[in-house]
């Protein structure tokens, strides 16, 4: 009896599965009905050549297919931009460039006052002993 019943229920799967694969043939256009409508369209002249359909070369937005300024003008406008330092770092790493920019800059205290700010620090205990872990704030440091 489970011998019967083992064998329905192999038999239902691979029915379900080939028929699953003819249902999806028949729905879909053969090859030979897809090549014989894009030699019609190509005869028509309805096909866009590679590479020139919308979105191309732009990121999906229609930018103006020509520029007003010559290229000698634009050359020159890029060349002072960047002697002015105008021109914003290309590429995927131009956040890390400007970060990078941010924490070299010139600081606004000579060292001498860095020096006296860190020697009044020390005395009113508001820093951290060497090879000591880090306190919460308030706390003295432990001995």
């Amino acid at each position: 009896m489970k011998t019967k019943n083992v064998l329905t229920v192999v038999a239902a799967a691979a029915f379900a599965v080939f028929a699953q694969g003819a249902f999806a043939q028949a729905s879909t256009p053969m090859r030979a009905d897809v090549k014989a409508e894009t030699k019609a369209a190509e005869k028509a002249g309805k096909l866009t050549p590679a590479g020139e359909g919308p979105g191309a070369m732009t990121s999906g937005a229609s930018a103006p297919s020509m520029s007003d300024k010559s290229r000698a003008e634009g050359k020159s406008d890029t060349k002072a931009a960047r002697a002015t330092g105008g021109l914003k770092p290309a590429g995927d790493a131009s956040d890390m460039k400007t970060e990078k920019a941010e924490k070299t800059a010139k600081s606004t205290k000579t060292r001498a006052e860095r020096k006296a700010q860190t020697r009044s620090d020390v005395k009113s205990g508001k820093t951290q002993p060497a090879g000591e872990a880090a306190q919460p704030v308030g706390e003295p440091p432990k001995k």
